[in-house]
């Protein structure tokens, strides 16, 4: 294979017949029914999940299967049955299939684009840079099969032939988010896939369309039915079955903190017939800080801190949610993030000029709600903090100033577009309020002393004089520290590892 690449982001503004194509696709999009498919065979849609729309409620986006407990059981025997055939796949074709996704991925980019934007209320720049890189995965985690698929140097031993050899695993359950709800999705099969398992593809209950394309591309590539199972339930009906099934090998989860330690907690144990330890791979929550040193590009830090706090209206586990700036450069930073905030276009994300959209649900919208009111407690209003008018579930872009380290919206995740400023007294005193919360996930330095920060911020993800969100698969293998996750970072060479086990082989000679 050629070396991988990223896909390259459209940029809209500038490409005429990228917006033609997008807007078409928009206009032309038609609710979609997607039926559970399990063991190959797709059944009839009886108890539904009616996705519909943040832009407003009464768009319906689809009705996605809602899986029962007996249903989720058949998928997991159906997955476990699959594991002789698949794993025994070459990984050359296994990996093929994963390139033929991307390459359908590409081919339906619009349709993906205009699904995420009317299912979670994505801007266009944010669903195609979602679309991205879930062809990102596919190609990256093609390469990376056929990487663990060559044996490993091992130190010779006199009168032996000795080989290390990594080995698929078993049935692996899917549980993604819907902040990426393409791309995330994407990777959490795509790798365990490439790896050589097969995958229960749990999606979550607020974008089950989206994942029923992506779940569709596959199919088309080449997923051998019953390797593969689409399979949306409520999760607190039928996740904990998942989780708990004896048959299940591995376990990846992407959410909140309180659901990603019950699945590690539950895991753990041991049910009646499991022949082995469940492997967990889980990537958690974050308390994102941007600091900012008072040597730093002033101009360049308020930039990137708006950008990583209010892109996709801050429903990013890598958002930046505090901005920790040094000394007599906190009032500058301040003012001009909340100018650039106030000048950040709040609206339909169907419109393309739409910077800000809704956040993803009515659920969303009272939590969010709940914390800006307490950040009224907390801290200084000084942009944003209301619901605007409308069906959709649109809120301002909301900055607290002064805000003590110790406060709730500087230490809880909020997982919205709420932004809290806190001043520090020097760099030492910045890395140890960014480094004092349970989260470990992305943080951002803007300064000079790059080095001791590299060396003292405490997260997985570092971003020196960039924004803290953005990562790119191959170059920002991303997972992070502390109760963020098992740090298993997702699109590097680590990922696949995860979902493979070392056997070794001596032969006398």
């Amino acid at each position: 294979m050629t070396p991988f690449r990223n896909e390259p982001i459209v940029d809209f503004a500038r490409d005429e017949s990228a917006r033609r194509a997008q807007a078409a696709a928009i206009e032309g999009f038609k609710a979609v029914e997607a039926p559970l498919v399990v063991d190959g065979r797709r059944l009839p849609l009886r108890d539904a999940i009616e996705s519909t729309s943040p832009i407003d409620p009464k768009i319906l986006v689809g009705r996605a299967g809602k899986a029962t407990a007996a249903q989720a059981r058949k998928a997991v025997e159906a997955a476990h049955a699959a594991f002789g055939r698949w794993s025994a796949v070459p990984p050359e074709e296994r990996a093929e299939i994963l390139v033929r996704a991307a390459a359908g991925m590409r081919a339906r980019r619009w349709e993906l684009n205009a699904t995420m934007i009317l299912e979670v209320g994505k801007t266009w720049t944010e669903a195609d840079a979602d679309t991205a890189e879930a062809i990102d995965f596919c190609e990256y985690y093609a390469r990376e099969g056929l990487r663990y698929a060559q044996d490993p140097p091992v130190t010779p031993v006199p009168g032996e032939r000795n080989r290390l050899r990594y080995v698929p695993m078993g049935a692996v359950v899917s549980i993604s988010p819907w902040n990426f709800p393409c791309a995330i999705l994407t990777g959490m099969a795509a790798g365990p896939l490439a790896a050589g398992n097969p995958v229960i593809m749990k999606p979550a209950s607020v974008s089950p369309i989206i994942a029923w394309k992506s779940f569709e591309i596959l199919e088309e590539a080449g997923v051998p039915p019953g390797v593969l199972q689409y399979l949306p339930c409520s999760g607190g009906e039928v996740g904990d079955l998942l989780v708990d099934h004896p048959l299940v090998r591995v376990v990846s989860f992407t959410g909140s903190k309180e659901i990603g330690t019950r699945i590690h907690e539950r895991a753990s144990r041991v049910g009646k017939g499991q022949r082995w330890l469940k492997r967990t791979v889980i990537e958690m929550g974050g308390k994102d800080a941007i600091v900012v040193d008072a040597d730093a590009d002033l101009e360049a830090a308020a930039a990137g801190i708006v950008a990583s706090a209010f892109g996709f209206q801050g429903q990013k586990c890598s958002a930046c949610s505090r901005a920790i700036v040094v000394g007599k450069a906190y009032r500058p930073v301040l003012d001009r993030v909340v100018a650039l905030t106030r000048a950040l276009r709040v609206g339909d994300p169907r419109d393309p000029a739409t910077q800000v959209g809704p956040v993803v649900d009515g659920r969303q919208l009272k939590k969010v709600s709940d914390y800006i009111r307490i950040g009224r407690r907390e801290g200084k209003l000084v942009a944003g903090g209301r619901r605007l008018d409308g069906p959709g579930y649109l809120l301002e872009p909301t900055i607290f100033a002064d805000v003590d380290p110790r406060a709730r919206i500087s230490q809880e995740e909020i997982f919205g577009p709420v932004l809290a400023f806190t001043r520090a007294k020097d760099f030492d005193d910045a890395l140890r309020i960014a480094n004092d919360t349970d989260y470990g996930l992305t943080g951002a330095y803007y300064g000079t002393r790059t080095a001791e920060a590299a060396e003292r911020f405490h997260v997985g993800n570092l971003y020196l004089n960039r924004k803290c969100t953005g990562a790119l698969v191959g170059g920002h293998p991303f997972g992070g520290f502390k109760m963020s996750g098992t740090n298993s970072k997702a699109g590097g060479p680590d990922y696949l590892r995860l979902f493979l086990e070392a056997k070794a082989i001596a032969e006398k000679v």
